[in-house]
């Protein structure tokens, strides 16, 4: 088998950590990706892998990233976009942006755009971490801050129907280019993913609940597969998954104009991070 270069974000810890684990031990290169430098370096030492760090409620870290994966991968065969979580509190960001839709949904577009000209070369899958909690989601174009109606579990589940709304907007603008992607829910693992949260999902996630949830292992094996299997033959690119089969989505995901408004609304709003308009012609 020949190496493949895959590059997985939220990997210091959880299903990324433990998917990466698992893509090394079959002889993928992995890059790790995480935000805290200490978890990050002792994930990669374990698995022999390079990695990067960087803050995704800081889209300047974000930019910088892209340029450090650019200059040293000239081919990246899988991006999976898996850094994420549930918030407490509304909190904006450097930014300017409510802090779940940016580290959810805003930073891992912008890595994946900046990535583009590697990724369409390298014929890439692109993954990206979604959540059954997409169905408590609501997109509103007017409000993807949540200025105006905030609370915490629906603001984790908007980000996370726009990583679908992404996930397909994704492949109808490229994969043409061959460009191949898909969203998924990993089920609701023990990890320490809620921890900082007020939401109640919290409750679960150190209580005796605990007990009956998926081991990071059985969360990441939906990534797993998708790295490692065949698109177009074992799934079909744009669409989202749970257990290894297609799942049901918010009713909204299934909409190609809110899918192509969210898109072009993104662009915009990290050109305007960057403190420059709209960059396309």
């Amino acid at each position: 088998m020949t190496q493949r270069t895959i590059v997985i974000t939220g990997a210091s810890d959880g299903i990324g950590a433990s998917a990466a684990r698992t893509l090394a031990k079959a002889g993928e290169r992995i890059v790790v990706v995480g935000r805290s430098a200490e978890k990050t370096e002792r994930i990669a030492s374990e698995i022999g892998a390079d990695f990067f760090v960087a803050d995704f409620a800081v889209l300047a870290q974000v930019r910088q990233l892209a340029a450090q994966l650019k200059e040293k991968y000239p081919r990246i065969d899988v991006l999976a976009n898996n850094a994420g979580g549930i918030m407490g509190k509304r909190e904006l960001t450097v930014d300017g942006h409510e802090k779940t839709f940016q580290i959810n949904h805003l930073a891992p577009f912008l890595l994946t755009t900046e990535l583009m000209d590697v990724l369409t070369a390298s014929n890439a899958t692109v993954i990206n971490t979604s959540s059954a909690a997409n169905g408590f989601g609501k997109l509103d174009m007017e409000d993807l801050d949540a200025a105006k109606s905030y609370s915490t579990n629906r603001a984790y589940g908007t980000a996370k129907l726009a990583n679908i709304l992404f996930t397909s907007e994704l492949n109808n603008r490229y994969a043409a280019q061959g460009i191949t992607t898909a969203a998924f829910h990993p089920g609701v693992v023990a990890t320490n993913f809620a921890a900082d949260s007020t939401s109640h999902m919290r409750h679960a996630y150190k209580s005796f609940l605990n007990r009956f949830l998926l081991s990071p292992e059985q969360g990441a094996d939906t990534l797993v597969w998708l790295a490692t299997s065949t698109p177009g033959q074992d799934w079909i690119s744009g669409a989202y998954y749970a257990k290894r089969a297609l799942a049901k989505a918010n009713k909204q995901a299934h909409d190609a104009e809110l899918a192509r408004e969210l898109w072009e609304r993104s662009e915009a709003l990290v050109a305007l991070a960057h403190g420059t308009l709209d960059p396309r012609p």
